[in-house]
């Protein structure tokens, strides 16, 4: 039997609401990620505000897979309330979370994804999640930083020529 699934749930911060995502998120987010830039460690390119929607269909409708749980947020400054960017969780067997996060050119520097990641880590902390990973490139120093924000450290393993940061929540 797989492990029911984990709801994104709103996640509150210093200055930041981790809204669960949204399909209506789709053409304000298009604009918040559309630099080039975004996607020079990750590849691809920006989608478009109707290639964007179908993404959050997809993901709001959740995994096929039994067992993994897509736990998306878009990320909403309470001073601004304007949308910056997303935090994410793709939660398996219940105990492992592989995490990620992006914030718009415009807003990068501000703190606000080492913010959200620590939000997020804190919320997956009072779920089930035992371990925490990221993937990130070794050169992409500020998602380094980020990582490392959240209470990641940097581990030997490589995958996709990514390095693999992790935290155990719990034994």
């Amino acid at each position: 039997m797989s492990e029911p699934r984990i709801p994104a749930e709103p996640i509150p911060t210093d200055r930041l609401d981790l809204v669960p995502l949204r399909v209506e998120h789709a053409r304000e987010m298009a604009a918040v990620l559309s630099d080039p830039a975004l996607h020079h460690f990750i590849g691809g390119v920006p989608h478009t505000p109707d290639g964007l929607r179908a993404r959050y269909e997809r993901l709001v409708a959740g995994s096929p897979e039994p067992g993994v749980s897509w736990c998306n947020w878009v990320l909403r400054p309470r001073a601004e309330r304007c949308l910056v960017g997303t935090v994410q969780a793709t939660i398996t067997g219940g105990d492992s979370a592989e995490i990620a996060w992006v914030v718009g050119t415009p807003w990068q520097g501000r703190g606000f994804a080492s913010e959200a990641a620590r939000g997020l880590v804190g919320w997956l902390g009072r779920t089930s999640v035992r371990t925490v990973v990221a993937h990130i490139h070794p050169d992409h120093h500020a998602s380094a930083a980020v990582a490392a924000a959240a209470g990641l450290t940097a581990t030997d393993e490589e995958q996709d020529g990514e390095r693999r940061w992790r935290l155990g929540l719990r034994p």
